[in-house]
């Protein structure tokens, strides 16, 4: 065969198998077409079962629009690869709704109807460095019905609540008959008008989260019927109800009803001042029960007692001392004193409550009682008036004796109970017990859902944003959606971090910047006993006027310069061996990136083809 021909039949068999790759590449698009692998060590890109079972039950079709600003930010590459993160959590959502999310994303650029549209959906541009325009990264929602969702902007830093707003987003627009509340506060929670700044206080942000899910429906704490609508009464810090109104709470329990209850012996939120008290002397907080209805359902709580915890103790500031004191009754309490088997505080890390009460079950009650948060084995209960007036927590360690079990703050109760009315007129809507197992939740703390013990609201350009720095606010959305039925919800929980650090690198740099600290101490070491050795030979010449170093002077300065010289030389090395030693690592990984994987790869295909070839001719 001559040259020119086989010139000819090898750029045939290139030609062939340039097609063939592209037919490869063509056939595998649509036989795999939304087969997908998740190979992150934090499935990232794997959505969480009530998440799945969210947007596998959305009945209409649901429109969601992602303005990004894709031009403007081109010189924010950090904020560009979380916006990429939270694009391809949206495009997972669409495909796994099988159709029923519809995604649109809409780069807004200025003086734009597009930007006109995302301002009229409320969402938030931010100037984000020397970027002339306003940048967009927010997410609006429509339902068939009009009803309007956004989430104004995507913040990184709460990158692993990311899948929970889309989720919670989604469900309200899924589901846009909201479940009815009945709120039975003792306490502002709505927000009041302060006096001494003549300024409306803002209303709790537990509040306003209950509100984004649930119809909340304020019904005093005064009533003698709960409105046949309401499934769920949420009874904050009850104070001196009437008979009628714990009746009406009674059958409504005893006809199915759920009942979130928070009561407190000392609730430093509802603090009621004293004449004649010192200024700046914490006022009384106030007691809250409900003895008529606790005693009728075996509940045993007492508004005398507080639950105090010597290892669960936080520090607070009192203002009577520069430091902050650990005081017994502020309790941190901590993964492992929840109860991990309940979907409510199965996820949750820390919350934080204040003078909480104890809670049981009574002699002879046929109630059940599963604990969801308690004390430490070292704690114990303490009069609740100690807690009052008390600007030394200190104080509250003498005769602190630990009782050696813990103590149940809040708790799940459950069964067939009685009527607390066992004496009521007969009647043809009164019930002597429930017709269905109750399902309550009772906390012995209010001071737990105040803003104070769990989240710091600051102003994000113009917004109020939310930072939790405890589960408080997680563990009462958990406990409504539960008592609501809506628990898919609560089992999409927090997601791990899409940013992998590079650990190996950071304890490289660690290690040599350890090595760099012990040579520049040893340097100063050397550096002041040299200084010490010149005072010494200074001070020792009789010659003091003269400004001339001796022989001697002159031969231990040298001595320094030369060994200064070596250390700072000894520096250098070793932050050069740091840098060697990342590029050693970054060349290993590439190598096995780029040549090792393909490598295997291409083996392993080999291998199949082989083993194909092998059973076709057996």
């Amino acid at each position: 065969m001559s040259t020119q021909a086989q010139q000819r039949l090898g750029a045939s068999g290139l030609l062939l198998l340039a097609v063939a790759f592209i037919a490869a590449v063509i056939a595998s698009n649509q036989l795999f077409k939304g087969l997908r692998i998740d190979l992150t060590e934090s499935n990232l890109y794997t959505l969480s079962d009530g998440t799945k079972r969210i947007l596998q039950n959305i009945d209409e079709p649901i429109n969601l629009y992602l303005y990004y600003s894709d031009q403007a930010t081109e010189g924010a590459p950090s904020l560009r690869d979380y916006a990429n993160r939270v694009r391809e959590m949206l495009e997972e959502f669409a495909n796994t709704s099988r159709g029923k999310l519809r995604l649109s994303v809409i780069d807004p650029l200025p003086f734009s109807e597009e930007e006109d549209r995302a301002a009229q959906f409320g969402l938030q541009g931010v100037q984000i460095g020397a970027t002339p325009d306003p940048v967009y990264l927010g997410l609006a929602g429509t339902n068939s019905i009009g009803d309007e969702e956004t989430i104004p902007f995507f913040q990184p830093d709460k990158e692993a609540f990311l899948e929970y707003d889309l989720a919670k987003l989604v469900s309200t627009l899924a589901n846009p008959e909201r479940k009815v509340i009945g709120l039975v506060s003792g306490v502002s929670m709505t927000g009041q008008f302060d006096p001494q700044s003549q300024r409306m206080q803002p209303s709790w942000v537990v509040y306003q989260q209950a509100q984004q899910l649930f119809e909340i429906r304020d019904l005093g704490s005064s009533f003698e019927a709960v409105p046949d609508d309401v499934g769920l009464l949420w009874i904050v810090q009850p104070k001196n109800l009437s008979n009628a109104t714990q009746y009406a709470i009674d059958q409504f329990v005893m006809r199915g009803g759920k009942a979130l209850i928070f009561v407190d012996p000392v609730a430093a939120v509802d603090a009621e001042p004293v004449e004649g008290m010192p200024q700046g002397m914490p006022s009384m907080g106030q007691a809250s029960d409900l003895p008529l209805l606790f005693d009728g359902w075996g509940i045993e709580f007492s508004a005398q007692e507080v639950v105090a915890d010597a290892q669960l103790a936080l520090a607070i500031n009192t203002g009577f001392s520069s430091r902050p004191t650990r005081h017994y009754g502020y309790l941190g309490i901590t993964a492992d004193r929840m109860n991990s088997s309940d979907i409510i505080t199965a996820e949750l890390g820390t919350i934080n409550a204040a003078m909480a009460g104890r809670l049981q079950l009574s002699d002879g009650s046929e109630a059940t009682l599963e604990p969801l948060l308690t004390s430490s084995p070292a704690s114990m209960t303490m009069p609740a008036q100690r807690f009052s007036f008390l600007p030394d927590p200190s104080s509250l360690q003498d005769g602190f004796v630990q009782s050696g079990e813990p103590l149940v703050v809040a708790a799940r109760i459950s069964g067939t109970l009685p009527s607390a009315f066992p004496d009521s007129e007969p009647s043809t809507d009164f019930l002597s017990e429930s017709s269905e197992p109750v399902n309550l939740i009772v906390v012995a703390d209010v001071d737990l859902l105040s803003d104070a013990m769990w989240v710091q609201v600051q102003n994000f350009f113009g917004q109020q944003i939310a930072n939790s720095f405890a589960n408080n606010g997680a563990f009462v959305m958990n406990a409504l959606e539960n008592l609501t039925g809506s628990t898919d919800l609560i089992a999409v929980r927090s997601r791990g971090s899409f940013s992998r650090p590079f650990t190996k690198v950071e304890e490289l740099r660690a290690s040599a910047e350890t090595r760099f600290r012990e040579t520049e101490q040893r340097l100063q070491q050397e550096l002041a006993e040299t200084e010490r050795r010149l005072g010494e030979l200074q001070s020792s010449r009789e010659d003091t006027g003269s400004l001339l170093l001796t022989a001697e002077q002159q031969a231990e300065l040298d001595r320094f310069v030369d060994q200064r010289a070596s250390i700072r030389k000894e520096l250098r090395a070793v932050q050069r061996g740091l840098d060697e030693d990342i590029e050693n690592l970054g060349t290993l990984l590439k190598i096995i990136n780029i040549g090792l994987v393909p490598l295997l790869l291409t083996l392993a295909t080999l291998f199949a083809l082989w083993r194909r070839r092998q059973q076709e001719h057996a």
